[in-house]
């Protein structure tokens, strides 16, 4: 069984994807990336198919509605040593749904199969698909849509258990998960609310190949650690089990720093936010969830909105360790 960091838009960039391998994780995601982005030149999207030493394996995700863009966009992701490309055909968001990517997809299951094989035939690497089980109750589009995308030759399939009306709440449909799992001939991967061991053991039991950690892994990346010494498997990077939230916290502000000295060498043409300002924004969303539960915390969730420089981020890491 291995663990999979889900693609998560604005928080598994380079630094966090490399925080969560040492924690664990098997392999991971990067952001979702627009196709259309890629192909119209866009630099800053450009950035998002960076990856920094010791991430380990690392899955390009795509969204896209044309399939000129993704073509262009495939072979644009060319010599980034990504192990595997990734079609998302499940975000929810009606940023990406309303311009007919993502979930809206899953309308048109045959519209799957040909960006699919778009693909496939831009790339000479593993090409998978992450969905849903269906838009609504009711209707499990799942299975045609499997059955497309084994077809346009997918390596594996992802499958959050939830459907699209779901956003990312509410149960998760494990007796369909498993049916997929049974059906598919290529491997699944189980998706969706995995946070607690029990979790991971009742999604291990649909008979996927591997689990997707999303949610569970912010401010938590030592979650893979955990979740395979519950399930009896072994681990050769625990480092989530023996070090602290706000160590690990204090590691991954130090990769962010990194990665951003990283991005000015290569984009050097381009405009890179300031230490102060790109730790911050970084760091942002991340910091409420490290502190969450710890001593202290409430104090400094106040705080937190007006953190503005890397000086402000050291002293709020500080005052809760």
């Amino acid at each position: 069984m291995k663990f999979v960091l889900a693609p998560l838009a604005d928080f598994t960039d380079a630094p966090f994807r490399r925080l969560a391998f040492e924690c664990g994780a098997d392999v991971s995601c990067t952001e979702m990336v627009s196709a259309a982005a890629l192909a119209h030149g866009h630099s800053p999207t450009h950035q998002l198919l960076e990856t920094m030493p010791g991430e380990g394996p690392v899955v390009c995700q795509l969204f896209a509605a044309s399939e000129g863009d993704l073509a262009v966009a495939v072979r644009e992701t060319a010599g980034h040593g990504f192990v595997a490309l990734d079609l998302n055909a499940g975000c929810p968001m009606p940023n990406v749904t309303r311009c007919g990517a993502g979930a809206k997809l899953m309308e048109d299951p045959k519209k799957i199969g040909r960006l699919l094989r778009v693909m496939k035939e831009n790339t000479d690497l593993p090409v998978t698909l992450k969905t849903r089980i269906g838009p609504h109750p009711g209707n499990a589009g799942i299975f045609e849509i499997l059955d497309e995308a084994v077809s346009a030759g997918v390596s594996g399939i992802a499958v959050h258990a939830r459907y699209t009306s779901q956003k990312h709440g509410g149960p998760i449909h494990l007796d369909v998960l498993r049916e997929v799992a049974e059906r598919s001939p290529v491997p699944v991967t189980g998706n969706g609310g995995v946070r607690t061991i029990a979790d991971a053991r009742a999604m291990a039991e649909t008979g996927v190949s591997a689990i997707m950690v999303g949610r569970g892994a912010l401010g938590n990346p030592g979650i893979f650690a955990e979740l395979k010494r519950g399930l009896g498997l072994p681990s050769d990077r625990a480092a989530g089990e023996s070090t602290g939230r706000i160590e690990l916290c204090r590691r991954h502000l130090e990769y962010i720093l990194a990665f951003r000295e990283q991005l000015l060498k290569k984009f050097s043409s381009d405009h890179v936010p300031s230490v102060d300002g790109y730790a911050s924004v970084k760091m942002h969303t991340h910091l409420f969830r490290y502190f969450s539960g710890l001593p202290g915390a409430a104090a400094l969730r106040a705080r937190l909105n007006s953190i503005r420089t890397l000086a402000e981020i050291r002293e709020a890491m500080s005052s809760v360790a």
